[in-house]
């Protein structure tokens, strides 16, 4: 009779724990890398924020007020920089542009008018001497012109160029005239207006019959300008 064996009997411990396996190195290594890589750009667009406000505020306290001190005029032969404050807008002029009034300190000459300095004037990329607005950059220009004067006799008012194309002779650009009539003198405008191509240095200004009939009430009611297109 053969002896049965009984079979070997294997018992698993299930609370037995198994061992840590420890992250590879590399991965380590991969994963500070990125760490460091976030921080270097979260820095460096900190300071490029930084850097940018620098830039803004430099412009704002120290390039426009020099930008307004630009208006230039020139009186009495001389070369004078205005220190005064811009006219009242915020936004300086892309082009140039000049405005100019009558005023108490204007003293017309017989025919040519003149312009008052100190009556708010509008003079950007321009320069105004002895009655003339002297143009500074080449282009073409809204030219404009307005009276105000008593009738009696004929009476014009045109806006004359002078140009070192043509030196010595002065060039009429436009004319309005005003011819007597039987009526009682009467009081009366004229506006003039149109565009034209300028060179630098050409010499822009008012010339008028008689300036004794120009009415001198305020100041707005004779003026003269230009502005490029």
């Amino acid at each position: 009779m053969v002896k049965q064996e009984n079979p070997n009997v294997y018992v698993v411990d299930s609370r037995a724990t198994r061992p840590h396996t420890l992250p590879r190195l590399g991965q380590r290594q991969r994963r500070a890398g990125v760490v460091q890589t976030l921080l270097f750009l979260l820095v460096s667009v900190a300071l490029c924020g930084m850097t940018i406000e620098a830039c803004f505020i430099y412009r704002l306290y120290f390039l426009e007020p020099a930008a307004s001190a630009s208006f230039s005029k020139l009186t009495g032969g001389e070369d004078v920089t205005s220190t005064t404050k811009s006219p009242s807008y915020d936004i300086l002029p892309s082009k140039p542009v000049a405005h100019l009034t009558d005023g108490n300190d204007v003293v017309h000459g017989q025919e040519i008018m003149e312009w008052s300095m100190i009556a708010e004037p509008i003079l950007y990329d321009m320069a105004y001497k002895d009655g003339s607005l002297i143009i500074q950059k080449e282009g073409y220009y809204y030219v404009y012109s307005k009276v105000f004067f008593s009738e009696g006799g004929t009476f014009y008012h045109s806006v004359d160029m002078n140009t070192q194309k043509y030196p010595g002779k002065s060039i009429t650009l436009q004319r309005s005239r005003k011819y007597p009539s039987k009526k009682s003198e009467q009081q009366s405008n004229s506006y003039l207006g149109g565009v034209f191509h300028l060179y630098k240095d050409d010499a822009l200004l008012v010339r008028v019959r008689n300036t004794s009939k120009i009415q001198r009430h305020k100041s707005y009611e004779n003026f003269f300008g230009a502005f490029m297109i």
